[in-house]
């Protein structure tokens, strides 16, 4: 039946209301819903209307009340199937729908209300009804049921141990296998003995490590699994699953939780080597650098019981929880991008742990789960871990979030959520088989919200009773799981507490083991690195042992670049106002005209690509460019076919891939960072839309891009580009926030430069791809002088050289004759050119400053060196004095260069906001800039 006579049905489906409903018919057919006019009909052609009248006596001798005559006996009988059989029918469907809500997930107890429509009463059904028969074609196995094997097999699936949200998905084929899957085994799996052994060894695992790490090292933060030991069980699982399905490599995100142990018992790190780091053995070591042992990553090898290899990376993480999500995701695609691992997530996996409270409540996760589907993002489904420790720090979930689960969500995508009871290894363990299976069948996300406990503190030192007194007092009467798991084995299958203890006491003696021979050991950890396998040859460290790289290119191969990069197939159209772009661009090919920015960026991408370099450009609107510059990605105007000239410049080029990002910068820029992780040979880019909103993404700036080889010793070739000018945008379309980024500046981490020119600009990309030293490098890019005619390059300056730290005035300013010397960036450079000119003024010299960071004393020395000792140095900026790169060059050489030159600054006033929201008020503001810029001389005529 239709929806409205569904729901009114639902609300009072009984005799009395099908009774009155008909006596509504005879009066009136148009005024009763549609499907029970249609039934209606059915009996009045059988000649049933002929005996019922509207009169006193119409119930009494309706068609729902016993009579004379046989066939109304037969008639009511129909009706009554008929009512019983959608009764049944919608109960069912509840039960999928609903079922969840009175599974028994929470190993604490406490249970919800049933909902009215997992009732018989609800439909106008009792408990007579229980031995009647119905038909399914959707049920398992047969197509007649008893309405008490109905509710049974319900009741079994989806209100036991496990509860499943599965029916928000849009998918029907994807809803029916899940059914299927789940109702024909009833949500059970019946282990083998050998496989309960294997649960109880890996509980056993997990239980012996903590306490030995408590009973070892009092006091120290381990942040303990306690309460929640099931995760490792769940994760061997997971891996022997995704062993036996031909997976060989697993990227793990997770936080700190439970980490150790994890590292321990699944990614492989010795016991011997956390315990040395639980000893801090030699502090000199981590002077400065280093991270705790909780936030380390580990890569090992799980070896399945089959004989199959899987590869396992566990990133490494901050404490900034859920932020690792979106880098594990970008690792997983660099390997899949690198190496021959199949289709998208046929042969590689990525497998998330989280907290229930952030994972409701940090943001990336939804940035996150947005990805999943994208074609720039996609892996083939991850498989997510909520840890649900039903707390966050001292905050209950009340407190905590908005919805009924911690992973609602993720109810955004069309993919199944699992909510297990953890301290039901079977329940467990048949939640794994069908995760895993989904994620391969249909390449999709899958969520595991795993009920547990925290049995400690936030920490090790943290009482958690001052906050949560009636929660942690149940809790620390509990028996552990694996008590109670073992008495459950000993009950079931003869598995006794001696064979658990057996167990218990050989872990018990291995950790003793490691932990005096981590006492022992002879040989001291390292904070050096070894760079091997793809990494090899690639180089960390100080830039000073880097020579610079010759980054130009022959003539006729730029111009052979440029020509196809100007070209589309036969028959493509595009679209009419790309003519004059694409004009220009043969223009430039043949030296008639100079370089735009736009075209030394093509060149920058096709000629590292043909030399073997993948490039990887993403962000928003990156295709075509926020300023309409670009134009990287063609759309032909008549059919929408899309045509990319980048990857089509070179035979056997290495891939060219240009995504249109979602709107995100943190998952999205954290995906790339991710990804440049694991291809050290390819140019990965990441571009914010205006650099003002790189700020959304800072976490990722600090807690990865910025300190990850000093925490880590990890290294990144991301690139981060910035659009940045001072242009009466406003306040939001202005400042990449350079003061940020130089103020992260240390140990040679990062790179920050603000090219001037297109050939510039083309030396710094090709710079990045060929050198072998790999650090981030962020790239303040313009704006208004994508299209300003100044800022051109003659298509030769690509041919020799490489990048250009620091530039020199033009040699008709006199080194001898300057009154002063302005330093600057960017584009103030070309306002300051256009001052002078306006002037016509010869004794201000006007030298540019390139890259920020390494800054290499030595070669601005150099420059000034043709200046008279005591000729004033200014260095000038748009910023604002409390932004920009003030802070950083007064920091360094405060108010004199080198003892030989004074050093005065000139800027905008310090404000809150990066700059005014007034045109107007910006002109006058610059116009001041200038004029200061040049005081105190007198202007000269040509």
């Amino acid at each position: 039946m239709g929806s409205e006579s569904e729901q009114t049905l639902l609300d009072s489906a009984s005799l009395a209301y099908a009774e009155s409903l008909y006596e509504q018919y005879i009066t009136d057919p148009g005024s009763v819903p549609e499907d029970w006019a249609r039934e209606f009909e059915t009996w009045r052609n059988n000649g049933l209307a002929e005996r019922n009248t509207l009169n006193p006596g119409f119930e009494a001798s309706s068609l729902f009340h016993a009579g004379p005559s046989a066939g109304v006996a037969s008639e009511q009988s129909e009706l009554s199937a008929a009512i019983l059989q959608h009764g049944i029918d919608r109960l069912v469907r509840n039960y999928r729908v609903r079922g969840h809500i009175i599974a028994s997930i929470n190993p604490l107890g406490g249970t919800n209300p049933r909902p009215d429509e997992l009732s018989l009463d609800y439909y106008g059904l009792s408990e007579a009804d229980l031995n009647r028969q119905i038909t399914s074609s959707t049920l398992p196995g047969k197509t007649r049921w008893r309405v008490n094997e109905v509710i049974e097999l319900m009741e079994h699936t989806y209100a036991r141990a496990i509860g499943a949200q599965f029916m928000h998905i849009d998918n029907l084929e994807v809803r029916e296998w899940l059914q299927r899957r789940m109702e024909s085994t009833r949500n059970t799996v019946d282990l083998a003995r050998k496989e309960q052994i294997r649960i109880l060894t890996r509980l056993t695992d997990a239980v012996i490590f903590e306490e030995f790490i408590q009973k070892k090292f009092i006091g120290a933060k381990s942040f303990s699994l306690e309460g929640a030991e099931s995760l490792i069980p769940l994760l061997d699982l997971t891996l022997e699953k995704a062993g036996d399905q031909g997976i060989v490599e697993v990227v793990l995100g997770m936080a700190h939780r439970g980490r150790l142990n994890v590292l321990h018992n699944i990614v492989g790190k010795s016991a011997q080597r956390i315990f040395r780091e639980f000893e801090d053995i030699d502090p000199k070591l981590y002077l400065g650098g280093g991270d705790v042992k909780y936030h380390l990553g580990y890569s090992g090898t799980w070896r399945t019981r089959a004989g199959q290899n899987v590869h396992l990376s566990l990133c490494f993480n901050p404490s900034h929880l859920e932020f690792v999500n979106p880098v594990a995701l970008g690792r997983l695609r660099a390997k899949q991008d690198r190496a021959d691992l199949g289709t998208r997530g046929e042969r590689s996996m990525c497998l998330q742990i989280h907290g229930d409270a952030s994972f409701a409540g940090e943001g990336v996760v939804q940035e996150t789960l947005n990805l999943s589907g994208l074609e720039g993002y996609a892996t083939g489904g991850t498989l997510h871990v909520i840890l649900n420790n039903q707390i966050g720090f001292t905050t209950s979930p009340r407190d905590g979030r908005s919805t009924r689960y911690a992973s609602d969500v993720a109810k955004m995508l069309q993919i199944p959520i699992f909510h297990v009871n953890g301290e039901n290894p079977e329940a467990v363990a048949q939640v794994v088989r069908l995760a895993m299976d989904f994620r391969m069948e249909f390449k999709r996300d899958v969520v595991i919200d795993l009920y547990c406990y925290r049995r400690r503190g936030h920490n090790e030192s943290d009482e958690p009773a001052y906050t949560q007194p009636k929660l942690y007092r149940g809790i620390r009467e509990r028996p552990s799981l694996l008590t109670s798991y073992t008495d459950e084995l000993d009950k079931l299958n003869g598995i006794s507490k001696s064979d658990a203890e057996r167990i218990s006491k050989r872990r018990t003696e291995l950790l003793e083991k490691d932990l005096h021979e981590s006492w022992n050991a002879t040989s001291a950890p390292t904070h050096e690195f070894e760079l091997t396998g793809f990494w090899g040859g690639y180089l960390g460290g100080s830039e000073k042992a880097v020579a610079d790289v010759e980054t130009g290119l022959p003539l006729e191969d730029l111009q052979r670049l440029m020509t196809l990069l100007n070209s589309v197939p036969e028959g493509f159209t595009p679209h009419p106002k790309l003519r004059r772009f694409r004009e220009a661009r043969d223009e430039m090919a043949q030296g008639k005209k100079p370089l735009d920015w736009a075209s030394a960026e093509a060149l920058a991408f096709a000629s590292v690509a043909a030399e073997g370099h993948p490039v990887r450009l993403s962000g928003q609107d990156c295709q075509r460019g926020t300023f309409s510059h670009r134009h990287a990605v063609l759309h032909d105007a008549e059919t929408d076919q899309e045509y990319c000239p980048l990857q089509h410049v070179a035979e056997g080029q290495a891939p060219v891939d240009i995504y249109n990002s979602p709107l995100s910068e943190v998952a999205v820029l954290a995906f790339d960072y991710g990804y440049s992780l694991d291809y050290p040979t390819a140019l990965v880019c990441w571009e914010a839309q205006f650099g003002d909103f790189v700020n959304v993404a800072q976490v990722i700036i600090d807690q990865f891009i910025a300190s990850a080889e000093d925490k880590w010793r990890r290294l990144s070739g991301i690139t981060v580009l910035l659009p940045h000018g001072f242009e009466g945008q406003g306040p939001e379309h202005s400042s990449a926030r350079l003061e940020r980024l130089l103020v992260l500046t240390a140990e040679h981490n990062i790179q920050v430069a603000m090219p001037s020119t297109p050939a510039q600009y083309y030396h710094l990309l090709r710079r990045q791809a060929v050198r072998p030293w790999r650090k981030p490098l962020f790239v303040l890019t313009p704006k208004s002088l994508l299209r300003n005619p100044a800022c051109t390059s003659p298509l030769e300056d690509l041919t020799t050289g490489t990048y250009q730290r620091f530039i020199p005035d033009d040699p008709a300013i006199k080194p001898k004759k300057a009154r002063r010397v302005l330093l600057c960036a960017g584009k103030i450079y070309y306002d300051l050119i256009a001052r002078r000119e306006e002037l016509k003024c010869k004794d201000v010299a006007i030298c540019r400053v390139e890259q920020f960071y390494p800054f290499k004393d030595d070669m601005l020395r150099e420059l000034l060196e043709a200046y008279p000792a005591e000729t004033p140095v200014f260095w000038v900026q748009e910023e604002p004095e409390n932004m920009g790169a003030i802070i950083f060059m007064k920091n360094r050489f405060y108010n004199r260069l080198f003892d030989r030159h004074p050093l005065a600054y000139i800027s905008r006033l310090a404000t809150a906001s990066p700059a005014s929201g007034s045109k107007a008020a910006h002109e006058i503001e610059q116009e001041e800039i200038l004029a200061q810029a040049f005081a105190g001389g007198e202007e000269e005529t040509a």
